[in-house]
């Protein structure tokens, strides 16, 4: 997919498409969908999937699936998608990238940090207050707060820390942490 990617933001197929700093970073759209707790589709044309709408999967915070085929929703999924919901849908959001990165995932969808209208980062929120995990699996800037916001959620028992099993946390963490 990705010598694709590179044809087409050069301009191979037409038009080049703007780079996705310049077309997000720092920009404000409407949230028109929440697909679940980590990831959200943008009032804004994506060129690179060909989508009227954006596609975006939050960095650095992983939430319990809800809408993965063949998988039935995760513990605290459903509560983690009505989160991000409250907070987001229909509402003006700013975007963030992590500097530095390629901007995309492997499913092409924008890596982005989300804030709110209040200030307060989606990202973060998830995490402080037990809807998602600090995903250890990709550096950024923000990887050691996102451990320490998933600490103190552990230890204070909030959201899907006060009755996780061993069994919910995503394979990353199954062997790593100690459960309250």
């Amino acid at each position: 997919l990705f010598p694709y990617t590179t044809l087409f933001r050069s301009g191979w197929f037409g038009q080049p498409v703007p780079p996705d700093r310049e077309r997000y970073d720092g920009r404000t759209f409407r949230v028109l969908r929440v697909i679940d707790g980590d990831t959200l589709d943008l009032d804004a044309p994506d060129a690179v999937r060909n989508e009227s709408f954006t596609r975006v999967r939050l960095w650095g915070v992983d939430t319990p699936e809800t809408k993965k085929p063949h998988t039935p929703p995760q513990h605290f999924g459903p509560e983690a998608t009505d989160f991000a919901r409250r907070l987001t849908l229909d509402q003006d959001v700013r975007i963030e990238l992590e500097p530095g990165k390629w901007p995309r995932d492997k499913y092409e969808r924008l890596l982005a940090f989300v804030i709110l209208p209040d200030g307060r980062m989606l990202n973060r929120e998830l995490i402080a207050q037990g809807y998602g995990y600090a995903d250890p699996r990709f550096d950024h800037h923000l990887r050691g707060e996102f451990r320490r916001l998933q600490t103190a959620a552990k230890d204070e028992r909030r959201g899907l820390w006060k009755d996780v099993a061993k069994t919910d946390l995503p394979y990353y963490y199954r062997d790593k942490l100690k459960l309250p």
